[in-house]
């Protein structure tokens, strides 16, 4: 029998972008311990996801990129303008070293969590297409005791329904490594439990639920896990517009 503890993280973020509980300097430290080695497989992935993915736009809006791990030269070379909304200034310093011929327009971030969210970003960067790069399923920097994580999300679709986006983002975590690995799509949303139940066999199954299952419930999407670290394996989800 197969089974999914959840449970959903209600912590807020009152801290430094670089101590965020989702980035922030432990993350730059696993990212310099595994990003050659456990993480290969996760960023083949999210690198395919962008190859195929062609907005028709030529000015790019990265939403939260960290250090630009998971991103390659080719990708951003197919922008004339991008624009960055990262709040940790140890990531802006990684991204720009790790792509020293980009230029970078680097903006606040924080605005996201306030009463505007999506619709403030769309309506600052009308022509932009609009990448969220493992943001979604994370309580974003600024968010005080009042944030719903849900109500935030549920505004994203009808924000930027006129533009292209796209996004990776954290649906559940565990310490249980997965049984399956590779990538599967299907042609909408389908309930958290049967998603994980693509990469974990039977069993119970400890989930941390990241509360971002069922974006968008009509649109086609792909699932993948991503070995954070030994002990913390992530299903991670991609959609496209």
């Amino acid at each position: 029998m197969w089974s999914a503890r959840h449970f959903v993280d209600t912590r807020h973020s009152l801290l430094s972008p670089l101590f965020h509980p989702s980035g922030g300097l432990l993350y730059h430290l696993r990212a310099w311990r595994w990003q050659r080695t456990l993480w290969v497989p996760f960023h083949d992935q999210v690198r395919r996801w962008l190859t195929d993915w062609r907005p028709d736009a030529e000015h790019l809006l990265l939403v939260g990129p960290s250090g630009g791990y998971a991103l390659s030269s080719q990708f951003l070379q197919r922008f004339s303008r991008i624009t960055v909304l990262e709040p940790d200034a140890l990531a802006r310093r990684i991204l720009s070293s790790r792509f020293p011929a980009q230029r970078f327009d680097w903006q606040a971030a924080d605005f996201l969590a306030g009463a505007g969210g999506f619709r403030s970003l769309a309506e600052t960067w009308p022509e932009a297409a609009c990448l969220f790069c493992n943001l979604l399923g994370q309580t974003p920097v600024g968010a005080g005791p009042e944030f719903r994580h849900r109500a935030w999300l549920d505004g994203l679709e009808a924000a930027l329904a006129d533009r292209a986006w796209a996004s990776w983002h954290d649906l559940a975590s565990t310490a249980r490594p997965a049984d399956r690995h590779g990538c599967q799509a299907t042609a909408s949303a389908e309930p958290l439990d049967a998603a994980l139940a693509r990469f974990w066999r039977g069993g119970e199954l400890a989930i941390h639920d990241h509360d971002s299952a069922g974006l968008c419930p009509a649109s086609a999407r792909q699932y993948t896990v991503w070995s954070l670290t030994p002990e913390s394996h992530h299903l991670i989800e991609w959609i496209s517009r």
